[in-house]
């Protein structure tokens, strides 16, 4: 009967160190995700096995964070910046892939061209959720700069999605959806959030002259939030994609800082500390350590592609220098999806074991080192205009 229980002193373990964490990591002026991911590193080696329920409660606090994106996004200046952000995040998977894959091949001659073209697409897609929270915490996240970010995660999330199933397609024929199937799963995505975003606000609208529905819609709220992260999952997109649109969706209501400020409490006392924590956790220090080979050049050409092809697209849709290394920087952190992508090709014997640690190593310094970074470009900026 006891263990059956042991969940419980399992999340307040985590939620004790993850907001001690927080804490100190504020007192070093650093940010709070930096000290909650090291704590989870820590707790990682041999201290706390990572279970499923903590996966759950990591799951929803990325969802609760994209949502809360959403809904402190200008949806006016999201609109005038699509093509900026097309700009940015095509730079922002060409670049890091061609780098990576040329890498691989003149220093690890071990590598044939698949596994090396799948190591580059590996590098391409974003995870954003660690900059929205440094820049939330900068209160920069509603800056042209946050929104690019944000809107350029999302592309290069798409544009991965069709480069790895292309790449599938040519290698494993048989196990890859056809890429015609891969658009039309997207087209039919944004159909349905296109759909539900109109119906939403129309009934918001219809019941709200009507009665007081302030407190209906914050439950209603995080009920579409959590249908559309299913939806968007179900069409083989991330979860966060559909928990963003339906924070916009939202933001677009009268609602909007109740609901924002409500979900915001909801997600930082509990969720997103949680989810915080479980990524350092997912992380074998050991097997990343002895992968320093391959990893040093995900990392290394990884980043440089970010930096320099997001920046370049910044450049040429008017960001100052400044700005566009900020947009660079806030695109370099790879999680999740680029863990998921590497076991994959492990699953299809195109990446071994070494190349599986390799990324995890990626995955672990490009989280630790880009909310250092992103706070620091922006606070030189500051400096940079009180000289002016």
């Amino acid at each position: 009967m006891e263990s059956s229980y042991l969940f419980i002193l399992e999340i307040a373990i985590i939620l004790a160190v993850a907001h001690l964490a927080g804490m100190l990591s504020s007192k070093l002026k650093q940010p709070v995700v930096l000290g909650q991911i090291i704590a989870g590193i820590i707790l990682g080696i041999g201290i706390m096995e990572k279970t499923e329920l903590i996966e759950v409660f990591a799951q929803i606090g990325v969802i609760l964070l994209m949502f809360i994106a959403g809904l402190e996004t200008d949806v006016d200046e999201l609109r005038r910046s699509v093509r900026s952000s097309s700009l940015i995040a095509t730079g922002g998977v060409i670049l890091p892939a061609v780098l990576v894959f040329i890498s691989i091949m003149l220093f690890f001659p071990g590598h044939d061209q698949s596994s090396a073209i799948f190591l580059g697409i590996v590098t391409t897609a974003t995870s954003v959720s660690i900059s929205v929270q440094t820049l939330r915490e900068i209160g920069k996240l509603k800056s042209r700069q946050g929104i690019m970010i944000l809107g350029a995660a999302i592309i290069d999330d798409v544009i991965g999605i069709v480069l790895l199933t292309l790449l599938i397609g040519i290698v494993r024929p048989g196990m890859s959806h056809s890429v015609e199937r891969v658009v039309f799963d997207l087209a039919a995505l944004s159909a349905v959030i296109f759909i539900a975003g109109w119906l939403i606000l129309k009934g918001i609208r219809h019941f709200s002259d009507k009665a007081d529905i302030d407190e209906a819609v914050i439950s209603f709220a995080l009920i579409i939030c959590l249908m559309l992260a299913f939806v968007s999952e179900a069409f083989g997109v991330a979860a966060i994609t559909g928990a963003y649109f339906a924070g916009i969706i939202f933001s677009m209501t009268g609602y909007k800082h109740r609901v924002s400020h409500e979900m915001g409490r909801l997600s930082e006392l509990v969720f997103t500390p949680i989810f915080f924590v479980s990524i350092g956790m997912d992380i074998d220090l050991i097997a990343a350590l002895q992968a320093v080979g391959v990893g040093s050049m995900l990392i290394i050409f990884g980043s440089i592609g970010k930096v320099i092809g997001c920046g370049f697209g910044a450049r040429v849709s008017g960001f100052n220098p400044e700005q566009s290394l900020q947009i660079g920087i806030g695109m370099i952190p790879r999680a999740e999806v680029a863990i998921i992508v590497a076991n994959l090709g492990l699953q299809m014997t195109i990446l071994s074991e070494a190349d599986m640690a390799a990324t995890v190593l990626m995955v672990l310094v490009t989280t630790l080192m880009t909310p250092m970074i992103l706070k620091w470009s922006f606070n030189r900026e500051m400096l940079v205009n009180e000289r002016i």
